[in-house]
């Protein structure tokens, strides 16, 4: 629908009220009484209102009403689809896209939604003319082989291997085409030849060559080789072995990719994810969103769009993505840690300990479980808990044998809950696995700083830390420390300022050099540290600075 301006030009709802807050629009409308039942302008002040307060389900449901009235209403179409994918309304996407399509206005992504129609409908002919389109605009043209060779394996009509061999000059398409090509030999029955490839994708980084395994070993346990599907996991991921658990059992692995929708889902995976990485959170979404719709029963597809919609503020449509993973996924649990830490994020604290708990209870729980359920334990300050929980974490992932990291968890726990006689042996223990990591050195160096033990020792190890990594303000803090406590003020000082610098808003580094300013005489300095220092501090920490400002350093106000 259009209204008459004054003048008697026509003006679109949409430019109408561009300059005007979705809130102030609201209420301009319901004082005017306006906001009639299927009112197009209330629907589209209501739509702009749930669009910023971030419930992006509501303005995708509003810009759809409003664009009943205006079909040809260009900005209200793009809102309309943006939001629709965005909260994963396909039909309403749909809709939007049309209307911008009628108007030549659609964008490029906006392709990809008929491509889906296409691939599900079986129209091999429009799918390829679609991709020709896509090709001709540009942005997305670099992933037409891979689209043209599923289209051909989805057709039968022509040999997709061809497609994806042909020669290409561009470094983008050459990536996916060598992932592809190996899916295509699985799908395609050529399995040898496929697990070979599939080996081959080493450079492609361990997260992404885990998904092609484990999609790769699906395929194999469809075609009951078990044995070959077994092989290609041999590692002790949660995932891997929630896969091989299934093999064995001569149960079906969620993830084969045998299909045309598969296939190009598994490419808008990667897209998304890469996408994703340049900050393009809105055009990611929508890539991620579309993997959804063309194969739901993809994990990583929900898991990147959780991902997303998270960094995008969007927890509860976070969450609510997550719920799309089937029990029986490899990456089931993987999804778990993901909904534990949203939870958190929202201040679901009982929920998500809870979950953690039950996850970390289950009979075939890993290492993993139970790091997640003491990391939870240590986020709301239960630190006997979270060392409990850690030390379960550590027996399972080895025990002696476990890496410096669970030693190091556990130990720092133990350190938090007041149990120092127990803290040091097993930060011993991370030092000895892990004697070229600095953040471990570090760590037990100013544990034994803090309670001026063996000072020579500690010494040595931030030392160590800090040849490791000589850019790292905590160290570098660590280290002016270590001269302060030791009566070297000219070496501590330059020491701890390079520290402020690098981390200007850390409360202890500029509380340690305060200290040392005092200790120099340099009060009017050490004064202003502390108040840099105050800026951030809680609880004994900020009594402790406050007194300092207020009558200077005594032996009850050190730093420890």
């Amino acid at each position: 629908m259009f209204r008459k301006a004054a003048e008697g030009r026509t003006i679109p709802i949409c430019n109408r009220f561009s300059r005007i807050s979705a809130v102030a629009l609201a209420a301009a409308i319901t004082f005017s009484g306006a906001a009639e039942a299927n009112n197009p302008l209330a629907e589209y002040a209501r739509a702009r209102v749930a669009d910023a307060s971030g419930q992006i389900d509501l303005a995708a449901r509003g810009y759809a009403s409003a664009l009943t009235d205006a079909p040809f209403d260009q900005t209200l179409a793009a809102r309309t689809y943006r939001r629709a994918v965005a909260a994963g309304d396909r039909n309403l996407a749909l809709r939007g896209a049309q209307s911008l399509q009628a108007a030549d206005a659609l964008p490029p992504d906006g392709e990809f939604l008929f491509l889906i129609e296409a691939l599900e409908d079986g129209d091999w002919t429009e799918a390829r003319r679609i991709v020709d389109r896509i090709e001709e605009q540009g942005l997305f043209a670099s992933l037409s082989t891979v689209m043209r060779a599923w289209i051909a394996f989805g057709a039968g009509d022509e040999d997709p291997l061809a497609i994806l061999d042909r020669e290409t000059d561009s470094s983008v398409a050459t990536a996916y085409i060598s992932e592809h090509r190996a899916l295509m030999l699985l799908a395609m029955r050529r399995y040898d030849e496929g697990i070979s490839a599939t080996l081959g994708l080493t450079n492609l980084g361990a997260p992404r060559f885990l998904r092609l395994r484990l999609a790769a070993a699906a395929r194999l346990a469809q075609a009951r080789r078990r044995d070959d599907a077994i092989a290609l996991l041999p590692g002790n991921s949660r995932a891997e072995l929630s896969a091989r658990a299934n093999i064995e059992r001569r149960r079906s692995v969620p993830g084969a990719i045998d299909s045309a929708a598969d296939g190009i889902a598994e490419m808008f995976v990667r897209l998304a994810t890469e996408i994703n990485r340049q900050n393009a959170s809105s055009l990611a979404l929508t890539i991620s969103r579309f993997a959804t719709f063309l194969a739901p029963d993809n994990s990583v597809g929900w898991f990147v769009t959780s991902g997303i919609l998270n960094q995008a503020d969007q927890e509860d449509a976070a969450l609510a993505a997550l719920d799309s993973v089937d029990r029986r996924d490899p990456f089931f649990s993987d999804v778990q840690d993901m909904r534990v830490q949203l939870l958190a994020q929202t201040n679901e604290t009982d929920a998500a300990l809870e979950l953690a708990r039950a996850q970390a209870e289950r009979r075939n729980a890993a290492a993993a479980d139970w790091q997640r359920y003491g990391e939870r334990y240590a986020a709301i300050g239960r630190y006997e808990e979270a060392a409990d929980a850690y030390g379960r974490a550590l027996t399972l992932a080895g025990g002696d044998d476990a890496p410096w990291t669970a030693w190091l968890l556990y130990g720092g726990a133990l350190l938090d809950a007041d149990r120092w006689d127990e803290s040091r042996p097993a930060l011993e223990k991370a030092v000895e696995r892990g004697p070229d990591q600095p953040v471990v050195l570090n760590y037990l160096g100013y544990a034994l700083l803090e309670r001026r033990e063996d000072l020579d020792y500690a010494e040595e190890l931030i030392r160590r830390a800090s040849e490791l990594n000589p850019d790292s303000p905590s160290i570098t803090d660590s280290l002016g420390w270590v001269h302060y406590v030791r009566g070297n003020l000219d070496q501590a000082i330059p020491m701890l300022e390079r520290a402020a610098v690098g981390e200007p808003a850390e409360p202890t580094i500029n509380e340690h050099l305060g200290d040392a300013y005092w200790a120099a005489g340099r009060r009017r300095d050490a004064r202003f540290a502390w108040q840099a220092a105050l800026v951030s501090a809680e609880d004994d920490m900020a009594e402790r600075i406050q007194q300092k400002i207020d009558i200077g350093l005594t032996a009850e106000t050190a730093s420890p």
